[in-house]
């Protein structure tokens, strides 16, 4: 019994070891984002590289708000590939607009029910769309 406890913690050291290795390397990327008919949401870096955008859908309903597009985008999240990002999921506010010379954070607000969400769509409550609102990220907590 003795043993199988002993030999139980390399096969799980080997376990943790390998699942560390597959964990992507955290990146930003920045640069206008773009929205292009049949195509995923991307960004024009400031050298004029495309990099496609992907993420959970909430990360690509904000992606493909039209009110966005144009916009300087931030984005934190890693490379899937030289042409590829995949965006942090949106629990983690991984996206920024730059205005102005300020950073804003992404946000959706109902100006009848007085609701702030981080994605675009109707209220939960009322079902009113939601107005794009860029925020300070001091706002924000």
């Amino acid at each position: 019994m003795k043993l199988m406890r002993i030999g139980a913690f390399p096969l799980s050291a080997c376990l943790a070891v390998a699942c560390l290795a597959q964990t992507p390397k955290p990146a930003t990327v920045r640069g206008t984002l773009v929205q292009r008919a049949g195509k995923p949401p991307a960004i024009e870096t400031a050298d004029h590289h495309i990099v496609s955008l992907d993420g959970d859908e909430p990360t690509m309903g904000v992606l493909n708000d039209k009110r966005l597009a144009g916009f300087e985008l931030e984005a934190k999240g890693h490379f899937a590939a030289p042409d590829q990002f995949r965006v942090d999921p949106i629990h983690t506010k991984a996206m920024f607009v730059h205005k102005d010379g300020h950073v804003k954070v992404i946000t959706y607000w109902c100006d009848v029910c007085s609701i702030r969400t981080y994605t675009p769509g109707p209220c939960w409550c009322c079902q009113k769309e939601t107005l794009l609102d860029l925020r300070d990220p001091d706002e924000d907590r």
